[in-house]
């Protein structure tokens, strides 16, 4: 190969090999100032706080903590969070509860418009004997899991009413 080829190839693979550290530097940097970055494009902005309907339609948000029914809860989709673009790694109950990592998991989820905004968020179905109620809450808490090992993510409160005591 002649020398001006060799040198070619050589600037060439000096600027790739420069092009790769300055993307790992920038995603580092992102990582590091907690931007997350897909594709080059910035992912999407996350709200503090979910925005959630305990029992939505309701004025009250009755819940019985000695039932073995069911607590739906939505998960309102903002300008800053579409939950039906996000796995659903949910836990809700009492907010004591929940903050120890326990709560009841989701087993029914559906995308509909429960707010009538006509934006579709989703709805989530609880069991209430796993929420851990005991009857002196006034809130209810929903958190979103960001992670498989359950690091925490998001959260959001509404107000509960309670409706029965369980046996103490």
């Amino acid at each position: 190969m002649d020398d001006s080829r060799q040198a070619s190839t050589e600037r060439t693979a000096s600027s790739v090999a420069r092009r790769r550290v300055l993307r790992a530097g920038t995603g580092l940097i992102a990582t590091g100032l907690g931007i997350a970055t897909l594709g080059g494009q910035a992912a999407a902005h996350f709200p503090p706080e979910l925005e959630i309907e305990i029992r939505p339609g309701s004025d009250t948000a009755p819940i019985n903590p000695d039932s073995c029914g069911m607590v739906p809860v939505a998960v309102v989709q903002t300008d800053e969070f579409d939950p039906t673009s996000e796995a659903v790694r949910y836990r809700f109950g009492a907010p004591d509860i929940v903050a120890d990592g326990g709560g009841a998991r989701p087993v029914h989820d559906t995308v509909a418009d429960v707010t009538g905004d006509g934006r579709e968020d989703r709805l989530l179905h609880f069991r209430t004997d796993e929420t851990g109620f005991d009857g002196d809450e006034s809130m209810g808490r929903l958190e979103w899991e960001r992670s498989d090992d359950g690091s925490h993510g998001y959260a959001g409160t509404a107000p509960i009413t309670i409706v029965g005591r369980r046996s103490r």
